[in-house]
């Protein structure tokens, strides 16, 4: 046995379930030893694809995955999902071979580049370091929740290695969160205890979390709202006012900025969550829970900071608080159940005989796809729409990769997600731009048999750009472009399709669905409008 297939046994003997990857030369032996292990491998078309795939996995399954790349190249075709992931902190190893010749044409400083998009880097050093070297990656992926790029050279992968070493390794558990300290639980209940409109502001690090914080919320009379990052953490709450930032209904804007204190409860408060600001009022005191205290007042200045796990914070302050109203009423509870929901605000329709406008689309997917979803959604110009209009069964029912602001992750992302949570109906979304950089992909989710809904907002152009810079007299030439018939291509991939330009053309969509897909389908949707001028309200609550 080699170095490199003990290194790929020992991941899965130290937790590694799924591993993703692309194989070449560099990481063949690895990716064998990872089979060999115990750990399943889903092959990808691209290194970027194979990246996102197992970020989305270990956000919706709650494991630490795998990634398996080739030296140099592989790596740099790997960047950008590493860059998600890292910035995420996402749980994830990214094994990569090493050629340390400088003068070999494989050979880049990979060290400088994982730390360049913020992931953390170790090198296995010999045959005799080696399963200190796995651990160590291992462990700094599970217990401080980081992506570690564990660089193999090709002439370590080749020594000899004793397979007796490898028995005995058991799986690595993560560690007991940390506590807050007492004297903050105090501050935090005396805030709690006198505030009049308390709103719980819960991102990716309260996850875990939603018995303890409903159950406080409950005592102070708070409102709870989502980061996008954690949509569908309180769905079925009747005090849940949905997604808080660019992303809020008029009502869940309305009601954070009334808001006398707001808790970010794993929430890093930045300008997305917090619509750069104008969410939290100048008279709002803000408090902060995170489980490290540089998070503290990063984005926001804050009024407390509390290190601490947030289920067992609230779970103390909870102790400590004495049941009041809050922010609750009758009448506030009858608002949220009418109003709380983007598709119960009505809009005027912007669609013309050759493309359905975005929002009408969305609210009638809402209504054919099955509740019992897992959705994933890339990022660009149309993304606010699936992310508004679509509900989820919980926080692992929606993966959201926008921490690097990387379009063509979203394709990626479903089929990370779908594997993640194999019992729920799998969907993508994607503008056209990013589905098309990533389309290769496209024939994973067909090899894999995922019976993925995938539908494509397409405008034909980067939207973004043509939204912020044709209305100031510059020229969109660069950023348009001619309407490639999409379900055609899916087709050429094996899946069926269907192209929509109004919502009776969705029919088709919900028959088929209905029935159960026997294999992908894909919804090539000509959205309305580059203006987007309905998703500039929702982003400015002016």
């Amino acid at each position: 046995m080699n170095v490199a297939q003990a290194v790929g046994i020992a991941l899965a003997r130290f937790g590694v379930r799924k591993a993703f990857g692309v194989v070449g030369s560099g990481n063949f032996h690895l990716t064998n030893g990872l089979i060999q292990g115990g750990a399943e491998f889903v092959a990808a078309r691209h290194e970027g694809g194979a990246t996102t795939m197992a970020d989305a996995y270990a956000r919706c399954s709650g494991e630490v995955a795998a990634v398996s790349v080739h030296q140099g190249c592989g790596l740099g075709n790997a960047t950008t999902g590493i860059g998600e992931a890292a910035k995420s902190r996402t749980p994830l190893v990214v094994v990569t071979g090493e050629a340390t010749d400088p003068l070999s044409n494989f050979h880049i400083d990979q060290d400088a580049l994982a730390r360049a998009v913020g992931a953390s880097s170790i090198l296995v050093r010999s045959a005799k370091t080696a399963l200190s070297d796995v651990r160590r990656a291992f462990t700094q992926a599970r217990r401080d929740r980081r992506t570690v790029l564990l660089r193999l050279p090709l002439e370590v992968q080749a020594e000899p290695f004793d397979e007796g070493l490898l028995e005995g390794l058991t799986a690595i558990e993560p560690l007991p969160q940390p506590r807050a300290a007492e004297a903050d639980v105090k501050a935090l209940a005396s805030i709690l205890q006198r505030a009049e409109r308390p709103v719980f502001l819960c991102g990716r690090g309260s996850r875990k979390a939603r018995a303890e914080l409903v159950a406080l919320a409950e005592r102070c009379g708070a409102l709870l709202a989502e980061g996008a990052v954690a949509k569908g953490l309180f769905t079925g709450e009747p005090w849940a006012i949905g997604v808080s930032g660019g992303f809020s209904a008029p009502l869940t804007a309305e009601l954070i900025q009334g808001a006398d204190v707001v808790v970010g409860w794993g929430s890093a408060l930045n300008d997305w969550t917090t619509a750069h600001g104008r969410l939290l009022s100048p008279e709002t005191k803000l408090v902060q829970v995170d489980l490290e205290s540089a998070a503290l007042g990063r984005n926001r200045p804050i009024d407390l900071g509390i290190v601490g796990d947030a289920g067992g914070t609230a779970r103390a302050v909870a102790d400590l608080v004495e049941v009041h109203n809050g922010y609750r009423s009758d009448d506030l509870k009858d608002r949220i159940a009418r109003e709380a929901r983007w598709r119960d605000n009505e809009h005027d329709d912007a669609g013309t005989a050759e493309a359905i406008d975005p929002r009408t689309l969305s609210a009638a997917l809402d209504d054919l796809i099955p509740a019992n979803r897992v959705v994933g959604v890339d990022s660009g110009n149309f993304m606010g729409y699936p992310t508004m209009y679509l509900d989820v069964p919980d926080e692992n029912g929606f993966c959201f990769t926008q921490a690097f602001q990387s379009i063509g992750l979203g394709l990626a992302t479903a089929i990370g997600a779908a594997l993640a949570q194999p019992d729920r109906f799998p969907v993508a979304a994607c503008g056209d731009g990013g589905f098309l950089m990533s389309i290769a992909e496209l024939e994973t989710v067909v090899r894999l048999k995922l019976p993925m809904l995938i539908v494509v907002y397409n405008d034909h152009a980067y939207g973004a750009e043509v939204y912020f810079f044709e209305p100031g007299g510059h020229p969109a030439d660069t950023v348009t472009f001619p309407d490639t018939d999409i379900a055609a291509v899916a087709r050429g991939y094996g899946c069926d399709a269907v192209t929509v330009r109004a919502k009776e053309d969705l029919d088709e969509v919900a028959t088929r669905v209905a029935a159960g897909l026997d294999r992908p389908l894909v919804v090539d949707a000509k959205i309305a409008g580059f203006s987007a001028w309905w998703l500039q309200a929702a982003m400015t609550h002016h």
